[in-house]
């Protein structure tokens, strides 16, 4: 039986391993064993990250809004429910950039609600 170089094969796969691991701290950038875990591990953690960044991005929308309905006396759960009977369709993304960027149209929101 014929010997199989795999000389470019290994190189290749070990290449693309270090390069995906440039950055990294110490051993883990430049020895390939190391750097293969770490890879690993960290294309795990942005698996998850892409996961949470969705549910941060909405905890802080709607940190937002309760913040900013606090002053005319409600609370963020009231003010959701008095939106959804009122049939007025704004997500929390859109109110929150509303509290920022145009507050006179937020209390003319908050006029029309109630």
């Amino acid at each position: 039986m014929v010997r199989v170089k795999r000389g470019n094969i290994a190189r290749k796969r070990r290449k693309k391993v270090l390069k995906l691991a440039k950055g990294f701290r110490g051993s883990h950038s430049s020895l390939f064993r190391t750097a293969k875990q770490q890879v690993l591990k960290a294309l795990r953690y942005s698996y998850v990250g892409r996961k949470r960044k969705k549910r941060d991005y909405r905890r802080l929308w709607i940190a937002r809004i309760n913040a900013c309905v606090r002053p005319y006396n409600l609370n963020y759960s009231e003010f959701m429910h008095l939106l959804k009977k009122s049939k007025i369709g704004l997500n929390r993304k859109v109110l929150s950039q509303l509290v920022i960027l145009d507050s006179f149209a937020f209390k003319k929101l908050i006029s029309i609600i109630r």
